[in-house]
């Protein structure tokens, strides 16, 4: 990955808001036959693939797993100033289609099962879950808020 000053130069400018250390970025490298070695900043890696016999998770995948990841580090974040969860669980799924608008995921859902311990704590973690995954869907998770609001993807080659 290449950290030299002027690695980003190209990159579209950022909105209204934004602060000088906002942005993200990761380096993607082809390691095999449709197969890809994503690496972050921090030297954290994933894999992707086509989907096909490799257990890579396909770009779609990774799309819903990053959607329920932000909303799950969201979610426990507020719960568990209140109690500590003894089970957190979370489906993301989404169907991937084909029309005349091109390929795209319709009808994106996330479904919390979230338990607490008993007691005043646990009671008032359950009692704080609905708008702490409200919150997230509104207004604290920058992946599906991105999805939602919409955003502008720059191709270009290099």
């Amino acid at each position: 990955m290449d950290d030299a000053p002027d690695s980003h130069a190209s990159t579209p400018p950022a909105g209204p808001g934004t602060a000088p250390d906002s942005l993200r970025s990761i380096g993607l490298t082809k390691i095999g036959e449709g197969r890809f070695k994503a690496t972050n900043a921090r030297g954290g890696e994933t894999f992707m693939g086509t989907g096909g016999e490799d257990p890579d998770f396909t770009p779609v995948e990774l799309l819903l797993a990053a959607i329920a990841g932000c909303s799950a580090i969201d979610v426990d974040l507020i719960t568990r100033k209140r109690a500590g969860s003894t089970t957190f669980e979370l489906t993301s799924e989404g169907h991937k289609v084909r029309d005349e608008q091109g390929n795209h995921v319709t009808g994106l859902r996330l479904s919390f099962d979230v338990q607490f311990p008993e007691g005043p704590e646990g009671d008032a973690a359950r009692e704080a879950l609905p708008r702490a995954i409200a919150q997230s869907r509104d207004r604290l998770c920058s992946v599906s808020r991105t999805v939602q609001l919409g955003a502008d993807v720059t191709y270009e080659q290099r």
